[in-house]
C-alpha cells in the first residue's frame, strides 16, 4: 500500500516537474534574461514543445519500449502479453515525437511541427484516458496533466 502510494506520488511529482515547473521555470529564466523583459507565448511554447513534449515524450518512449509491462499494466490496467507489443510499438512513435520536440531547440523549424504532434497527442490521450470509466491513480494524473497541457499548447499556437 505504501510502495503503491510512493510510486503514485513519485509519477506525479515527475509529471508535473517536466510539464509545468520546467517549462514555466525556464520560460520566467528567459523573460527575465531578456533585453524586452516582457512575456511572449512564443517563449512559453518553446520551452513546453521542449520539457512537456520533448523531455516527457522521450522518457515516457524510451519506457515504453525498455519496460511496455509499467504502461500496459500499471497504467492501463492491460494484464495480456500481447498487450506489451502494441506498448512497445507506441513507445517508438513517442519517441519519435519526443525527438522531434526536443531537437526543436537546435533547430527552430520543427518548433511548429512539434507543437501541432503534442497538442494532437495530448488532447486525443486526454480525451481518450477521460473516456475509460475505470482509471487508476496513474491513468487519472496522465488524463490531468494531458488535457493540461494540450490547453497550454493550443493557447500558445492561437495567432495574436
Amino acid at each position: 500500500m505504501i510502495t503503491a502510494r510512493f510510486g503514485t506520488l513519485m509519477y506525479a511529482l515527475v509529471v508535473i516537474a517536466l510539464m509545468f515547473v520546467a517549462p514555466i521555470g525556464c520560460t520566467i529564466f528567459e523573460v527575465f534574461q531578456s533585453n524586452q523583459g516582457a512575456f511572449a507565448f512564443s517563449i512559453l511554447l518553446k520551452w513546453f514543445v521542449f520539457w512537456a513534449v520533448g523531455v516527457r515524450l522521450l522518457l515516457a518512449g524510451l519506457r515504453q519500449i525498455i519496460q511496455p509491462r509499467f504502461t500496459a499494466e500499471v497504467i492501463l490496467g492491460l494484464e495480456s502479453a500481447e498487450s506489451r507489443v502494441l506498448v512497445r510499438e507506441l513507445g517508438f512513435a513517442t519517441t519519435a515525437i519526443g525527438c522531434i520536440a526536443a531537437g526543436s531547440l537546435m533547430s527552430s523549424t520543427w518548433l511548429m511541427p512539434a507543437a501541432i504532434a503534442g497538442t494532437v497527442l495530448y488532447g486525443l490521450a486526454g480525451v481518450h484516458h477521460f473516456l475509460r470509466k475505470a482509471r487508476n491513480h496513474y491513468e487519472s494524473i496522465a488524463m490531468v496533466s494531458d488535457v493540461l497541457v494540450a490547453v497550454v499548447l493550443i493557447i500558445c499556437l492561437l495567432p495574436s
